[in-house]
C-alpha cells in the first residue's frame, strides 16, 4: 500500500455500503400495502431506532467521493471523462438491466418497452436506489465550478458557507412551522410558481462536499477533542432525526395508510436535514481517527473498491434474499440484519466475479 493512502476512507465507504443495504432491508417494515404499513408497535420502534441512524449512509458516500476530489486536479475534461467511465457508464448498463431482467417474484413478466420509455426520464420504481447516481452525477458537474472557489476562499469564508448551509438544513422544519403559522409552506421567496427560494443554492448535498474539503484541510484534532465534539453532535443529531419520525406514527396498529403518511414521517430523515447532517459530520470525523490499517484492512479495501458495483446490483439480490428470509419468522430485528448481511455478502461475491472480466470498470465502476 502507498504511504499516502487515506485508509479511513475505505472504512467509511465499506460501512456506508452495508448501511445502505440495511436501510433497504428495513423498508418493508414500514412501506407496503397502500403505501404505508407498520404491523406492530415493536416494528415501529425497530424501524425508528435503527433506520434513523442509517440516514447517514448516503451523505457519507458523498463525503468520501469529495474528500480527495475537490478542488479537482488536472483538466475539467479529464475529470469528467473519468467520472463518466467509472460512474455514468455502469449506471446506464444497470439501468438497462433493471429494465429488461425480471425481478424475483415478478413471475418472469417485464414490460421492456414501457420500462425503457420511463427510463428515458427517470429511474424505475423497482430500481429506486439509483436515484443516488443522478444526484452524484449532479455533484460531479458542480465540482469544476466550486473548485476554483475552494482554492481561493479563506478558512473563515468556508466556515461562513457551512454555517449558512447548516441553517438551510433546518428549512424543511421551518416550512412545517410556516404551515402552522400562515397556512402555507412557502418561505423566503418560494411560491407555487417558484421553488428557488433564498437558501436554494446553499442547500442540499453540496454542503457535504464543502464539509469534506474543510475537514481535510483544517481539522486535525486528537482523539479526545474529536470525541468531545462528535459524540454530542451524533446524540443530538440522532434525537432530531428519530423523534419526529416516531411521533408521527399513528398509535393504533397495524398502521395502514397511503404513501403520503410515510413521506410525512420521513421529513426528519431527509439526507440534507439538520439531524442527519450533524450525525454524518460527527461519524465522518470519528472515522478520520483511523490512521493505519488493521489486520482486516485488505478485505475492507476490497469491499471499498467494489462498493459502487455492490450498490448497483444489490437490489436484484435483496428482493430474493428478503423474500426467503422473511418467510422464516425470525423476528423483526433478526430478519432485517440477516437479510442485509446475506445480501451484502452475496453482492460482494457477484461484483468480485464481474470485476475479473475484461473492461469490468464499465460494468461495476
Amino acid at each position: 500500500m502507498s504511504n499516502t493512502r487515506v485508509y479511513f476512507l475505505d472504512y467509511v465507504r465499506a460501512v456506508a455500503c452495508f448501511l445502505v443495504i440495511l436501510t433497504h432491508c428495513i423498508e418493508p417494515f414500514y412501506l407496503g400495502g397502500e403505501g404505508t404499513y407498520i404491523a406492530t408497535h415493536s416494528d415501529a420502534l425497530w424501524v425508528t431506532c435503527i433506520n434513523s441512524l442509517l440516514r447517514i449512509a448516503v451523505p457519507l458516500f458523498v463525503m468520501t467521493s469529495s474528500y480527495l476530489l475537490v478542488p479537482i486536479k488536472g483538466s475539467i475534461s479529464s475529470f469528467l471523462r473519468r467520472r463518466a467511465e467509472r460512474v455514468v457508464v455502469p449506471f446506464v448498463v444497470w439501468s438497462l438491466i433493471y429494465a429488461v431482467v425480471p425481478m424475483w417474484g415478478s413471475g418472469g413478466e417485464v414490460d421492456i418497452t414501457g420500462n425503457i420509455t420511463y427510463l428515458s426520464l427517470n429511474f424505475m420504481w423497482h430500481s429506486g436506489h439509483l436515484w443516488f447516481v443522478y444526484m452524484i452525477i449532479g455533484i460531479y458537474l458542480t465540482m469544476p465550478i466550486i473548485s476554483p472557489w475552494l482554492e481561493r476562499v479563506s478558512k473563515r469564508g468556508e466556515e461562513i458557507f457551512l454555517c449558512v448551509w447548516l441553517f438551510a438544513t433546518a428549512v424543511p422544519f421551518i416550512r412545517e412551522l410556516a404551515l402552522e403559522v400562515r397556512g402555507a409552506r412557502d418561505i423566503w421567496g418560494e411560491a407555487s410558481w417558484n421553488e428557488f427560494g433564498m437558501l436554494y443554492y446553499v442547500s442540499g448535498f453540496i454542503g457535504f462536499v464543502v464539509a469534506a474539503h474543510y475537514i481535510r484541510t483544517y481539522i486535525h484534532w486528537g482523539r479526545v477533542k474529536t470525541l468531545l465534539v462528535t459524540l454530542p453532535m451524533i446524540v443530538v443529531g440522532y434525537a432530531v432525526t428519530a423523534l419526529p419520525f416516531y411521533l408521527q406514527i399513528p398509535k393504533e396498529y397495524p398502521v395502514e395508510d397511503s404513501i403520503d403518511l410515510a413521506v410525512s414521517m420521513e421529513l426528519s430523515w431527509d439526507f440534507a436535514t439538520i439531524g442527519v447532517a450533524l450525525m454524518t459530520l460527527g461519524v465522518f470525523l470519528l472515522f478520520k481517527l483511523i490512521e493505519r490499517p488493521c489486520r482486516a484492512y485488505p478485505l475492507i479495501a476490497e469491499i471499498s473498491k467494489l462498493s459502487y458495483g455492490v450498490y448497483l446490483i444489490h437490489m436484484f439480490v435483496l428482493v430474493a434474499v428478503f423474500d426467503i428470509i422473511s418467510s422464516w419468522s425470525l423476528g423483526t430485528p433478526l430478519t432485517m440484519l440477516l437479510s442485509a448481511v446475506v445480501t451484502f455478502t452475496t453482492s460482494i461475491i457477484i461484483t468480485k466475479i464481474i470485476s475479473l472480466l475484461p473492461r469490468s470498470k464499465y460494468i461495476i465502476g
